[in-house]
């Protein structure tokens, strides 16, 4: 399949970036390219497969029998972020605002802060405007101050991200 040679590294790093196992990323595409073959479909785009990959991780990490083993077993050790204003979100952290948040706030969320996108790069890939894409993150903001007990303005932006 010309797609999985063409996407499937990329949709590999991240996976495993989310999930901190290569061999549950590997499970995960794998799986969404199956489905794609299931369903004969060959002409998806790499923003498609990218969101499908995301929904998919955060399936996964939605499962309870799954998400205790993963936090028994691996913990994120890097931070991603490439702004230091920002929040840090853990595996941990990520598993309590999956829990919290909405299925698009989610999803911004790991564009956000695993996938240190910009909100003009998340809007574009999610069709949402950035205005509607800085409230998101503004929700996420004060879900992680609610979660964390931190002070709202510990993570207040000074400059959009």
């Amino acid at each position: 399949m010309d797609i999985y040679q063409r996407y499937g590294p990329a949709l590999m790093r991240k996976c495993t970036r989310m999930l901190g196992s290569v061999q549950d990323a590997e499970d995960i595409v794998q799986g969404l390219f199956v489905d794609l073959l299931r369903k004969g479909t060959t002409d998806v785009d790499l923003p498609y497969l990218y969101r499908a990959s995301t929904n998919r991780c955060l399936n996964y990490l939605r499962d309870r029998r799954r998400r205790s083993r993963i936090l028994e077993t691996r913990s994120l050790t890097e931070d991603h972020r490439h702004r230091v204003d920002e929040p840090h979100v853990g595996r941990d952290l990520l598993d309590k605002l999956v829990d919290v948040l909405d299925g698009k706030s989610r999803e911004i969320l790991i564009y956000r802060f695993f996938d240190d996108m910009t909100q003009d790069e998340i809007a574009d890939l999610t069709g949402y405007s950035r205005k509607t894409i800085g409230k998101k993150l503004g929700l996420i903001r004060q879900a992680v101050c609610e979660l964390t007990n931190a002070e709202p303005s510990a993570l207040q932006e000074g400059a959009r991200p």
